[in-house]
């Protein structure tokens, strides 16, 4: 993907510093996610527990999918944007472009819950012995 250079309501909120470091949240979570899961079936955890995977899971699919919709989820939620060195947000103020921004968060948490759903459904189905 390219990088747009400035905000695009429901489109893109972030710039190369912020698409960086989603991308950093989203290998943190995907590590977490395979270390508990190498955990969990070395030491033979039950089905149950293994359903925990989904944490870190929605983390690392979160940051990934942020990164390559160049769309901040957080930033959504509070109506802002960033385009140049990390912490130096903009407000976003027009209401129909909050919307738009909002709606884009929810499609990007849904489906990185969904990432997290089939991840944790199949930890649990894996059998252990």
């Amino acid at each position: 993907m390219t990088h747009a250079t400035a905000y695009q309501p429901g489109v893109c909120n972030i710039g190369p510093a912020e698409i960086r470091r989603r991308r950093v949240s989203g290998w943190l979570g995907l590590g977490v996610a395979l270390v508990f899961l190498v955990l969990a079936f070395a030491f033979g955890w039950a089905a149950p527990w293994r359903l925990l995977v989904a944490l870190p899971v929605f983390l690392s699919a979160q940051g990934f999918l942020q990164a390559a919709f160049h769309f901040c989820v957080g930033f959504a939620s509070r109506g802002l944007y960033n385009f140049g060195a990390l912490g130096s947000v903009e407000s976003v103020q027009d209401a129909e472009f909050r919307r738009k921004d909002q709606r884009k968060a929810l499609q990007i948490t849904g489906l990185a819950l969904g990432i997290a759903v089939v991840a944790a459904l199949a930890a649990f189905a894996v059998p252990v012995g």
